[in-house]
């Protein structure tokens, strides 16, 4: 039991306690606990940070870049002549890299990479665009839907999933993302 607090209040800790609480008068619980629950009321939570929205500089255009040569390289080497177009005919290479485990789960960069490249599959098929968020998590490339607030994080979307144990179904993606984009789009027209 904890020590008087004023010379006769004490502080409870559970229901067991409570009602071992002698010296405890209701009438001061009730005064305490109402002060305690209007006080938490009246606090304001913190309003969750905006994210702010850039154009993507050279340096983030040549990181992307990067990226998507890791992939293509990729592709070449397992696969012979294999040019990355940007478009849905790309999926079914970058499903076959996932299928076939060309990267493991320890290979973040890589898997990050093929984000990248299924992105730009997005992005042909989908009001989306490249653009940099910062945001609580630090600054990243993203994919922004119209000028909403909206975004798709491409980037970690295969990664997070193959870390997981899962194997991602590309098109399966594509097609949820579309219908989940069609229907914000229904609620915010």
């Amino acid at each position: 039991m904890s020590q008087p607090v004023h010379g006769y209040l004490r502080f409870c800790f559970d229901l067991s306690e409570y009602v071992k609480c002698a010296s405890l008068r209701p009438s001061v619980l009730t005064i305490v606990f109402l002060r305690f629950a209007i006080g938490c009321s009246k606090q304001k939570a913190a309003p969750p940070p905006m994210s702010k929205f850039t154009q993507l500089s050279n340096e983030d255009r040549t990181r992307l870049d990067q990226q998507r040569a890791i992939i293509a390289t990729a592709a070449r080497q397992r696969y012979g002549a294999v040019v990355l177009t940007k478009t849905v005919a790309d999926l079914p290479v970058l499903q076959r890299l996932i299928d076939d485990q060309a990267f493991s789960k320890a290979q973040t960069y890589e898997l990050q990479s093929l984000g990248v490249a299924f992105g730009d599959v997005l992005t042909s098929e989908l009001p989306l665009r490249w653009v940099m968020v910062t945001d609580e998590y630090g600054t990243d490339p993203t994919l922004r839907f119209k000028s909403t607030t909206i975004q798709i994080n491409a980037l970690t979307m295969i990664s997070k999933r193959v870390e997981k144990g899962e194997a991602p179904d590309l098109r399966e993606l594509l097609k949820v993302t579309r219908e989940q984009l069609a229907r914000l789009e229904d609620v915010t027209s």
